[in-house]
């Protein structure tokens, strides 16, 4: 099995704020920093062994990717989401990923550096999550969830796609490594990522816009748990996603 290739892959750091940014952008991505978390400039710079001055321009920089609030007289703080900012992120996941998929299917496009049709690169991942899961791995799970998108967005071709993407992708990986860590809630995350790569791989443009639209809303849900602790049964949502997933596989 070929190794999954990471999604954003760290340049060797030029400057002292460069290493700061990463260092709390790591932190706050893989949430050893709470949703909301007031951040100290002072206890940061001494962590990381630099003055205040990198630590406050690395915080501009992560302000600019939407991890961070700086709110005058108030101090810095891990972003929050209300509802409707949930509800808005999901909207331009939609359009994104969507039409990237759409582009991606129709023009047998490849992945970036990589031999094989989209569909293909998919199922590698699968394979890879499946091993996480089995394994209990959810950290590397989460990460090869936010590979799987990755690799639709990159398989569209389209920079400017791309490049909108980026512009949300660290929060949504950050979301995303603080979803449940519920097992029935993985195995029916797998489910539905492997059933989206089949859909992918046979072509199927309408289906698999249908499957991918109905799982980004189904992820909704379990952001919306995640960023304003508003409640929702995703179990049983997944469940009733997953019956629908089975029901285009098998062509009824």
């Amino acid at each position: 099995m070929k190794s999954v290739t990471p999604i954003y892959p760290l340049k060797r750091p030029r400057t002292l704020t460069e290493q700061a940014a990463d260092a709390i952008r790591t932190r706050i991505v893989t949430g050893d920093f709470q949703l909301g978390e007031a951040l100290s400039e002072i206890t940061l710079a001494a962590e990381l062994g630099v003055s205040k001055t990198p630590v406050r321009e690395a915080f501009l920089q992560l302000k600019n990717e939407g991890l961070l609030d700086i709110q005058p007289q108030r101090g810095t703080f891990v972003f929050q989401m209300t509802r409707e900012q949930t509800s808005q992120l999901t909207v331009l996941r939609e359009v994104l990923e969507v039409k990237a998929l759409e582009i991606a299917i129709e023009t047998g496009s490849k992945t970036p550096g990589e031999a094989t049709t989209l569909g293909d690169a998919l199922g590698e991942v699968v394979v890879a999550m499946t091993e996480a899961v089995a394994r209990g791995n959810l950290r590397t799970y989460r990460e090869l969830d936010h590979a799987f998108h990755h690799r639709i967005i990159a398989a569209s071709g389209n920079d400017f796609i791309e490049l909108a993407y980026s512009g949300i992708a660290f929060r949504v990986h950050a979301l995303r490594n603080r979803l449940s860590i519920c097992p029935q809630q993985n195995a029916c995350s797998l489910a539905e990522h492997a059933a989206l790569a089949q859909l992918i791989a046979a072509g199927d443009v309408a289906k698999a816009s249908a499957a991918l639209l109905e799982h980004i809303r189904t992820t909704e849900r379990e952001y919306m748990n995640v960023a304003t602790d508003a409640p929702s049964d995703t179990a049983a949502t997944r469940a009733v996603h997953l019956a629908r997933l089975r029901t285009v596989g098998t062509g009824a």
